[in-house]
């Protein structure tokens, strides 16, 4: 067997499962011996990470509509579930994200693991989520791609719920039962959509032109596709999450260790953004039709009451997490025009606010541990007591606003532009309106993290802080954020690097969509 048969027949299960591997290994390695319990984690991620770079490298750009290194597998066949894995431009980028984000926050937590200290059980729930995040990505059938999708949820549960602030219980339990009850309502779909579309199996092609060819024949209503969408729209609109599903993110992302919100906010989130576009709208064109301006109508005030919600915070990164509900509504905005436009610029906010927005509850993450608050009246003067520290910081808000020439401006401008010209079956006065709203909300995002920047980075340190020494960026930060640094500023002067990867994909789903009336 040759390099590339064996990357074909083995490349993604490798990177989806070895850490998992590396998790089973850390159970049988005593507590007492931290370090190489933390060198075997890394190890892990790394390995993983070493297959999936190989994977990427072979993966053929200019045939990235297509499934490739796919491999179809009897799983449970006693309810026509397989083992089916591949990849095209949709999931490679969000493929790419993921392996580089689990190392970079093992790398950050590697000599400060929150209270209560305990790395083993850290790392080994840090390991489990790569696995999932991971395997909803490569995941080609619907069962295969719900427990992926469901596994990510007891390793954060306990990351929070045992690693977080003072209210830690009270937000992993909202946070666990505000995705399960999502979870309840997409599996009924999916079983709803198995038996309407007459499939053989749970596989997402097949599914998809079960629809189609039922739809042709008039024997699927458009009643029915409707309400299947609308039980993935649930599932995947709180895993987003969208308004008003959004209550879950500040309580879990203000009480998660710095680790899980990086997590959460760089790849947990874009699993629900992901799957509206993989799923519900691959699956469910003319039910996508019928949603998209009550999805556009809510992504527009996600901007809006994110913004909002910003300007009213006092702690730092409750403030972080707030505007990602804002941020994700640009995303969900490019969704639900249904063009080509609007997918790519979607899939490229989600690679960007993972980005972005990761970096930025790192350097939270670092405040606190500096000056053991976040509340932003208590900070200041932070470009005099850690320069680089303000720096970097100042540079992420930049990318955030949108700045042109950082990764942000290509997640939000063209996302707002999409809603000028909504696929033709979609109202386009309507989708301009959103357009109108979701540019006022651009303005409010440059306020409060303006507002955010000049409060803790500008002025003289607080009488409480004064004579404080404050240690600015450590090796261990360095590397963890250079990488996540140089994206961004590469992302946003060549964003071609992921419309080269992700456009044939979304074109021949944009095309769909401009066939429908």
């Amino acid at each position: 067997m040759d390099n590339n048969e064996f990357l074909t027949e083995w490349g993604l299960t490798l990177m989806v499962f070895l850490p998992l591997a590396g998790a089973l290994l850390l159970m049988v390695i005593p507590k007492a011996q931290e370090q190489m319990i933390k060198v075997v984690a890394l190890g892990a991620a790394l390995a993983s990470g070493a297959v999936g770079v190989a994977v990427l490298a072979n993966f053929n750009y200019d045939s990235s509509e297509e499934l490739q290194f796919v491999v179809n597998r009897n799983w449970i066949e006693f309810i026509h579930a397989n083992y089916l894995v591949g990849i095209d431009g949709l999931s490679v980028p969000l493929i790419a994200l993921t392996l580089l984000i689990t190392p970079l926050v093992m790398v950050y937590s590697w000599n400060h693991f929150p209270e209560p200290h305990n790395p083993k059980a850290f790392l080994i729930l840090m390991l489990i989520l790569a696995t999932g995040m991971l395997g909803t990505f490569v995941a080609q059938d619907l069962i295969l791609f719900f427990v992926f999708f469901e596994v990510v949820l007891l390793p954060m549960y306990f990351m929070i719920g045992v690693w977080g602030g003072e209210q830690r219980q009270y937000a992993a339990i909202k946070f666990f039962l505000y995705t399960l009850f999502g979870s309840a309502l997409m599996i009924v779909s999916f079983l709803a959509l198995f038996f309407v579309a007459g499939g053989d199996s749970f596989s997402m092609v097949e599914l998809a032109q079960g629809v189609a060819d039922r739809n042709a024949a008039g024997n699927l209503t458009l009643l029915t596709q409707v309400l299947i969408f609308g039980g993935m729209f649930m599932g995947f609109g709180i895993k987003v999450p969208m308004f008003p599903f959004h209550t879950w993110l500040p309580d879990a992302h203000t009480q998660a260790p710095t680790a899980g919100s990086v997590i959460l906010a760089a790849v947990l989130l874009k699993l629900g953004t992901y799957g509206f576009i993989r799923v519900a709208l691959f699956i469910l064109p003319e039910a996508a039709v019928e949603w998209a301006p009550y999805i556009g109508a809510l992504a527009v005030i996600g901007i809006i009451y994110g913004a909002l919600g910003c300007l009213a915070q006092t702690d730092m990164k409750r403030l972080i997490a707030f505007s990602s509900v804002a941020h994700m509504g640009f995303v969900m905005l490019g969704i639900a025009s249904l063009t080509t436009f609007g997918l790519n610029a979607a899939v490229f906010g989600m690679v960007a606010h993972g980005l972005i927005t990761g970096m930025l509850f790192f350097l939270a993450g670092s405040v606190k541990d500096r000056f053991h608050t976040l509340e932003i009246k208590r900070l200041g003067g932070l470009l005099l007591q850690a320069p680089k520290l303000g720096w970097i910081l100042g540079f992420c808000i930049m990318a955030s606003l949108g700045l042109p020439g950082l990764a942000g401006f290509w997640g939000e401008f063209p996302a707002i532009l999409s809603a000028y010209n909504p696929a033709p079956a979609l109202s386009q006065g309507l989708f301009r309106t959103y357009m109108v709203i979701a540019a006022f909300g651009t303005v409010l995002a440059a306020g409060y993290l303006l507002w955010l920047f000049q409060r803790t980075a500008f002025g003289t340190p607080s009488e409480e802080f004064a004579d404080t020494e404050i240690e600015d960026v450590r090796v261990s930060e360095w590397i963890a954020w250079v990488p996540l640094l140089a994206l961004i500023l590469v992302l946003g002067v060549f964003p071609n690097i992921i419309f080269h990867v992700t456009d044939p994909f979304l074109t021949a789903m944009g095309n769909t969509f401009a066939g429908l009336k």
